[in-house]
């Protein structure tokens, strides 16, 4: 009976290390194979983005955006400011940006039926076009007491607003409504939605006949009080960097009168493999794909073991997420791809027509914004096998247990943060640009908390409101609840801390089981002579001691060294007959030390009482 009890204790504890063994290998394995995929997706993603990309849209913004108008220095698009600022754009900037036709010395350029060629390198694809969007009179109501004088009225751009009848001559298409293609992308301006179709014309490939419509648009005054804005569209691709360049330029003519201008360039690479760099990419696409099958077929089975218990960890949870965006990123590529295939050809076919390549940019767009939060949490997921380490499991430690105080702590954060707000936003919306809307003012907010902020807008709103609001949101959000913030995680961090030194720990230590293993492979080797067993005796004893310590694991023995090196100190302080006052002051790290020391002290007894009991487990035993 005695036997077999010795043999199941000593077999569980075998077993138990044999677990702790697979668990550090099948770790190890995990982390190589992300480390392969994440170095796969860094190349992956740093060959999509060019440098060449922001340089070119560089070029095209300041080309159309900050060249002036003919006798008037101080405006350019981005200062257009009424109708007849846009038209003097419309001939003078615009007209003389998209034709290029001659060298600067007059020299005829090309021969080509495209014949323009901004900055002489960029080929403008088809001809541009210019739409615009309307609204119905009467689409919203006059007072009465105010009819007399104005009977006409229009209300801002929705789509149960939009005006689709002819209007002026009638006659050719930018006078008559064409409806919006089936696929194209809705437009998010600054004060409206605007969809796609409306009064369209494009330009000719003549410079003097675009100069001569823009005129005659001017002089049937095409644009109206209906009109509510206007887009300009053209596209321009660059060989030398195998970079496509889609650009579009937004006039927004708000119900309050004025003009709102805006503006997209979007650089990018709709023909992918040309260069033996491109194929590399698409060898590392292929690797992403594999990867993503081999981590989905893992994480399937660990569902079908661990079942419920596999949710309870926020580690999966980020495991989820990260497939589920890898899943989202290859089928956007699948989908950018097959756009531009079916449709690339057909664009670039007539360039008498206008190539709207805008929505293929609009995809590329969307593709590019989820590869990049697809990196962000790859990068992420690290903290998983970073938190083996000590100072890392701490941090998370820290982090999960002062968790229901941060949700307390945001409650009441955010209810005073949204009641300055709304305050902020309801007395100077009217007046300073930072909380014209709610959304403005919250982050004029955050923007106050780092140290950016209008004081002099704000002071100038309202001179006795205005500072009330600011020196009381400094004083509650940054000095009051920001340090009780502070305080929370600096408290919970030193009880995590004080834990750890009492000897709570992670189950291994990632950074020693790497160096251990380094070590081992440099012995196998013969790259590191192992030490002898007379040095290791000669370094930790006598051959008895050595004897017993080799019956301990090696945090029993660091245990023990511990308690003996307490043990000397505290004697020699505390139980020297040197002292001449029986009374000595306690510090509080002299206490912290003394708790410490009782702690261990009762773990090592509560350690011997247990060896003590296996000795007369095996005295009776024998006695039997």
């Amino acid at each position: 009976m005695a036997e077999a009890s010795r043999w199941h204790r000593g077999s569980s504890k075998l077993n138990m290390h044999y677990r702790r063994d697979a668990e550090i290998t099948i770790t190890l394995e995990e982390l190589l194979l992300y480390f392969i995929f994440l170095i796969n997706l860094c190349i992956l993603t740093f060959g999509m983005a060019n440098p060449h990309m922001y340089y070119l849209n560089k070029v095209m913004s300041s080309l159309f955006l900050d060249t002036s108008i003919p006798n008037d220095e101080r405006t350019n698009f981005k200062s257009i400011q009424s109708i007849t600022d846009f038209w003097k754009f419309m001939e003078g900037p615009l007209l003389e940006g998209l034709y290029w036709d001659s060298w600067y010395n007059s020299q005829q350029l090309y021969s080509l039926r495209n014949s323009s060629r901004i900055y002489y390198e960029n080929i403008l694809l088809g001809v541009p076009r210019v739409r615009q969007l309307k609204v119905r009179n009467n689409t919203c109501k006059v007072y009465p007491a105010f009819q007399s004088l104005m009977n006409e009225c229009y209300d801002k751009y929705t789509s149960e607003n939009e005006d689709v009848s002819d209007f002026g001559l009638k006659s050719n298409t930018e006078w008559k409504y064409s409806t919006s293609a089936a696929n194209a992308p809705w437009h998010w301006g600054f004060v409206g939605v605007y969809r796609d179709g409306g009064y369209i014309f494009t330009l000719s490939k003549s410079k003097s006949k675009t100069k001569t419509k823009f005129i005659d648009l001017r002089l049937n005054s095409w644009i109206t009080r209906g009109t509510r804005v206007v887009f300009i569209d053209f596209s321009v691709y660059n060989a030398n960097v195998n970079l496509f360049c889609i650009i579009r330029l937004v006039a927004e003519f708000p119900a309050t009168g004025g003009i709102l201008t805006s503006w997209q360039f979007y650089s990018v690479k709709l023909l992918r493999y040309i260069s033996y760099y491109d194929y590399f990419i698409a060898s590392c696409e292929i690797i992403f794909c594999i990867f993503l099958f081999v981590f989905t077929t893992q994480e399937i089975k660990r569902i079908n073991e661990f079942k419920a218990d596999y949710f309870k960890s926020i580690w999966n949870w980020l495991e989820l997420l990260l497939l589920l965006l890898c899943f989202l990123t290859v089928s956007f590529y699948a989908h950018c791809n097959m756009q531009t295939f079916l449709f690339l050809g057909r664009l670039l076919k007539s360039t008498e027509k206008y190539a709207d390549f805008y929505f293929l940019a609009h995809w590329h767009v969307y593709y590019n914004n989820i590869i990049a939060i697809t990196t962000f949490f790859a990068w992420i997921k690290i903290f998983k096998f970073i938190s083996f380490n000590k100072t890392m499991s701490q941090l998370s430690s820290t982090l999960s247990r002062c968790m229901k105080d941060i949700v307390g702590f945001a409650i009441m954060f955010f209810i005073i943060f949204f009641a300055y707000a709304q305050l902020g936003f309801l007395v100077f919306g009217s007046q300073v640009d930072d909380f014209s809307t709610f959304q403005n003012s919250i982050f004029a907010q955050f923007r106050i908390v780092l140290g950016d902020f209008n004081f002099a807008g704000i002071q100038q709103a309202n001179w006795i409101l205005g500072p009330i609001y600011f020196i009381t949101f400094i004083f509650f959000v940054l000095f009051v609840l920001l340090n009780m913030f502070l305080a929370i995680i600096n408290d919970t961090y030193s009880e995590v801390k004080a834990d750890y030194s009492i000897g709570r720990k992670p189950d291994f230590e990632l950074g020693k089981i790497i160096k251990k293993n380094y070590q081992n492979v440099l012995e196998k080797l013969r790259l590191k002579k192992a030490q002898s067993d007379e040095v290791k005796i000669k370094t930790t004893g006598d051959l008895a001691e050595q004897a017993r310590k080799r019956s301990f694991d090696e945090d029993e023995i660091q245990r023990a060294e511990k308690m003996k090196k307490w043990k000397e100190r505290l004697e020699k302080k505390y139980y020297s007959t040197e002292t001449e006052d029986d009374y000595q002051p306690v510090t509080q790290q002299e206490f912290r030390e003394l708790f410490l020391y009782a702690v261990e002290l009762e773990k090592e007894l509560h350690y011997i009482s247990l060896k003590l009991n296996q000795v007369m487990r095996k005295l009776s035993a024998l006695r039997y």
